[in-house]
């Protein structure tokens, strides 16, 4: 080992304890927020729930056009007429993100019609809701190809004309599911964790990009009619996040461009204790919190 190398791998502990202390003083510090007031927000699944108060609030902090994706025409056009009343100019279009081809035909379409997206919001989601014997195949893969799959086509319909740009951003509405995982929500855990490794890595990747970020959001359980029926043990203790307060947090990280989200601040803890936590501990937790019967009584979106 030459004399450089030494002393690169001896100052390594020391510049990452700089960067830790670097990173913990500027979170308390008051930082900039970026205008929003150029930027063209598109939204998948923004016709309702998360996706709904995300619209609202972009639209609230003088988005120039939100753009809505989405599945169903109804709650679509009810969100675009909202936003439209309030001042906002808003589209919305039909698409079903699991398609790869209506991804990439749509985008075309906002393109053209509307102009070029500098804010992807990847909320679109579903969740089944069973154990693994009582799911369907077909159920299954929907949860696969929407959650996860459909940030690829999204992200790589959008971001080369960002990266062209210099300028936009990259938004994944996740979820803690994806770090703590839980019984009865198999399909929709481990497509979750498959997203927050894209977004990890996506957030690397984009590192020597100018101008171009992401934020990835964890919240906890959120009361939307997605997860209706869910019940959490102690919701004095741990109560549901309401979808407006989730919103509001995602676009206030997105102004600060924050990398990564947790909501509430607590999940922080969760995250640590199970990285060094033995399994045996971790099952009690999860017994004592409830999270083994938590999705007995789910019913999901009607």
């Amino acid at each position: 080992m030459d004399l450089k190398s030494a002393c690169r791998m001896f100052l390594f502990p020391v510049q990452m304890l700089y960067y830790i202390v670097r990173a913990s003083l500027f979170s308390l510090l008051p930082s900039r927020r970026k205008d929003l007031t150029k930027e063209v927000v598109l939204i998948t699944g923004g016709g309702r729930g998360i996706g709904r108060h995300l619209a609202k609030e972009f639209a609230k902090h003088g988005a120039r056009k939100v753009i809505l994706w989405g599945r169903t025409e109804k709650c679509l056009k009810d969100t675009a007429e909202e936003i439209s009343h309030s001042g906002t100019e808003c589209h919305y279009f039909l698409c079903d993100v699991a398609n790869r081809e209506e991804v990439y035909k749509q985008a075309k379409v906002v393109r053209e019609k509307v102009g070029d997206v500098t804010i992807l919001v990847n909320n679109a989601a579903v969740v089944h809701g069973k154990s693994l014997m009582d799911s369907d195949d077909d159920a299954l893969l929907k949860s696969q190809h929407i959650n996860t799959m459909g940030q690829f086509w999204t992200t790589k319909a959008f971001l080369p004309r960002m990266l062209e740009l210099q300028h936009g951003h990259v938004v994944c509405l996740n979820s803690i599911l994806s770090q703590s995982p839980i019984p009865g929500a198999l399909d929709y855990c481990t497509s979750k964790a498959s997203s927050l490794a894209f977004m990890e890595s996506l957030t690397l990747g984009l590192l020597d990009c100018p101008g171009v970020g992401c934020t990835t959001v964890l919240p906890f359980h959120t009361n939307t009619e997605m997860f209706q029926g869910m019940r959490v043990r102690f919701p004095q203790l741990f109560p549901p996040l309401k979808p407006e307060v989730v919103a509001q947090r995602t676009v206030d990280a997105v102004r600060a461009d924050k990398a990564f989200l947790y909501l509430p601040w607590t999940m922080h803890a969760l995250v640590i204790l199970k990285s060094f936590m033995p399994q045996v501990a971790l099952e009690e937790i999860h017994k004592f919190s409830g999270s083994y019967t938590c999705m007995n009584t789910f019913k999901g979106r009607t």
